[in-house]
């Protein structure tokens, strides 16, 4: 069995490339103590509703009910922001060269503090050709499958939530300028209960599509409260979530919520989320339909880049980056 120096951790699963799959391989009887999560970080049984649910939302039969499908999904995003639409796929699992693929462990590893349990493949879409020179070809095709299967389901969503804004005609440039697809991995984990697979955040993308496995581990916290809820995985159905790009340019109307991973002491873990974003060159705001009609704007004009950087060069923390973005 391999021995490392255990207090220098963050080299082998970050710079040497081992991540905590490394780790998970090794044998590890104990969480290193550079993953443990401080209490206030652990989810507890102080701090989960068991009783409640995810809105599951059935997008099947889209075309014969488009006007209450579109209300139901207005309603549940307001209220929730989380949600299940059940359509089926055809999807794939499975694993690993320009800025547009990179491979990480943990989220931000120079910033972080405490490290997080997960590892991650990040494909960034230019193009099926930029895709088929670079993507790795283990998954290319079904990430790409996914991608495209995705697509319809991203632009009939954001109908939905427009038309809930009274505005017409969606800028797609803006909400759905750009992609991302991320493979994240989340190996077996010694005293799971002490570390987090994701920290508390809310994602920089308008809207996040995610497949996930049959394990679970994703909860949401329950807007205006400190509790947390289970997202179990249904057969079938992906998880929805809008990001910080829609509460921004909803000036606040839809709002991201904070979500994270809980790490597994028995099973590994795979997820799979599409991040729809505008494009990192377009400026972001709210919208000028909502501002006409009178609404006093509570964000400012952003450049998307300037965002995601602020997001990306700092850990996980709840909902914070969104002040970013807010008029002081």
């Amino acid at each position: 069995m391999a021995t490392i120096d255990l207090s220098n951790i963050a080299d082998f699963v970050a710079n040497e490339g081992h991540g905590v799959k490394g780790l998970s391989e090794i044998g590890l009887q104990k969480l290193p103590k550079q993953y443990i999560q401080p209490i206030e970080e652990r989810i507890t049984t102080n701090t989960v509703i068991l009783d409640d649910q995810i809105p599951i939302i059935d997008m099947s039969n889209w075309d014969s009910h488009n006007k209450l499908v579109s209300q139901k999904i207005s309603n549940a995003y307001e209220k929730w922001v989380y949600f299940k639409t059940v359509e089926k796929y055809k999807h794939s699992k499975e694993n690993s060269s320009t800025n547009n693929v990179r491979y990480g462990t943990s989220f931000s590893p120079k910033a972080e503090k405490v490290l997080e349990w997960k590892d991650y493949l990040s494909l960034f879409y230019v193009s099926d050709e930029e895709a088929a020179a670079h993507w790795p070809c283990a998954l290319r095709d079904e990430a790409l499958e996914f991608l495209r299967n995705s697509e319809i389901v991203m632009k009939k969503l954001l109908e939905a939530l427009m038309k809930g804004l009274n505005v017409k005609e969606i800028d797609e440039s803006v909400l759905m300028g750009s992609k991302r697809i991320n493979f994240n991995y989340y190996p077996k984990c010694p005293n799971p209960e002490l570390t987090v697979g994701i920290g508390r955040h809310s994602d920089v993308s308008t809207l996040t599509i995610l497949l996930q496995d049959n394990i679970g581990g994703l909860y949401v916290k329950k807007l205006d409260s400190d509790m947390w809820v289970h997202v179990p995985p249904i057969h079938g159905a992906l998880v929805i979530n809008i990001g910080d790009a829609l509460q921004i340019i909803s000036n606040g109307r839809y709002k991201s919520i904070e979500h994270r991973v809980m790490a597994n002491g028995n099973n590994n873990r795979i997820s799979v989320p599409i991040f729809v974003n505008p494009k990192p060159s377009d400026i972001i705001g709210p919208l000028k339909e909502l501002l006409e009609s009178g609404e006093e704007p509570i964000y400012k004009q952003v450049l998307y880049s300037d965002y995601v950087k602020h997001f990306f060069k700092k850990a996980h923390d709840g909902k914070d980056t969104v002040d970013f973005a807010k008029i002081n």
